[in-house]
């Protein structure tokens, strides 16, 4: 096996399959759930609307694939009550995973206790084994003491997974911010794991993140549990390097 089908056989268990765009409809979401079984073996999660969670859920029994969704997405607002709603609901519908957009424009403007209580509120919708990950949308913040602080909060309020990015923004998941990340989790000893998401769609790109998380976290660190890619586009190149069907879908905003 080539060096470029090796990382591709290790990165394709780690994607969230996503599609987020605004013209997904259920003949769309099917298609998502039946390219997540690929002829190279499933991917970790499917990432999609709140509306589709149930359609996904019941396409997916059995499978071992997770259905993930996003709240408060993707602007990051400060409407606790409607995204804790948000959550429940998506919760009741069958999701495994919440990607919550936490209110970073709030923690800009100095306000981390909001940013905290709001992730607190968000946590406590989403009984075990529902995975909590939390987008700092690092492209927004910058700056890199602001994406240490972000990570420190979400870490602190009990998120699984931080993520850099929604994909809806002009810059997205970067390898400077997935390392600030990886060493706010190294350093707080916590079992938290890191999503990377938005522009990542070569094998060569995923390898980028997977050494960083190989050279922080140790190379037996980035598996299913505690790594995840957010991407539509990288199953196409990474079934290509396997030599699998690579076919290309839409799957908007990432």
């Amino acid at each position: 096996m080539t060096e470029r089908a090796t990382l591709a056989a290790r990165a394709l268990p780690l994607v969230d399959l996503t599609d987020l765009s605004d013209t997904l409809d259920a003949e769309g979401a099917a298609r998502l759930c039946a390219r997540a079984r690929t002829p190279r073996g499933p991917v970790a999660a499917v990432c999609l609307w709140p509306a589709f969670v149930a359609q996904a859920k019941a396409a997916l029994a059995g499978s071992g694939i997770r259905v993930a969704t996003v709240v408060n997405f993707p602007a990051g607002g400060e409407a606790t009550l409607e995204v804790v709603a948000e959550t429940r609901a998506a919760v009741a519908d069958g999701a495994d995973e919440i990607d919550l957009v936490i209110a970073h424009e709030a923690l800009r403007a100095g306000r981390g206790g909001f940013v905290e209580s709001q992730i607190t509120r968000v946590r406590e919708a989403c009984p075990a084994p529902v995975r909590l990950k939390t987008i700092l949308e690092t492209g927004k913040l910058g700056d890199p003491a602001l994406i240490r602080r972000a990570a420190e909060i979400a870490i602190g309020a009990g998120a699984d997974f931080i993520k850099t990015s929604t994909g809806k923004v002009p810059v997205n998941a970067t390898p400077e911010a997935a390392r600030v990340m990886l060493e706010a989790i190294r350093a707080s000893g916590r079992p938290v794991g890191l999503k990377p998401s938005g522009g990542i769609r070569t094998v060569a790109e995923a390898g980028v993140y997977l050494g960083l998380a190989d050279a922080i976290m140790g190379p037996d660190w980035a598996r299913p549990e505690t790594f995840r890619f957010g991407a539509s586009g990288l199953l196409d190149d990474l079934l290509a390097a396997l030599g699998g069907d690579g076919q290309a879908q839409a799957g908007g905003g990432y």
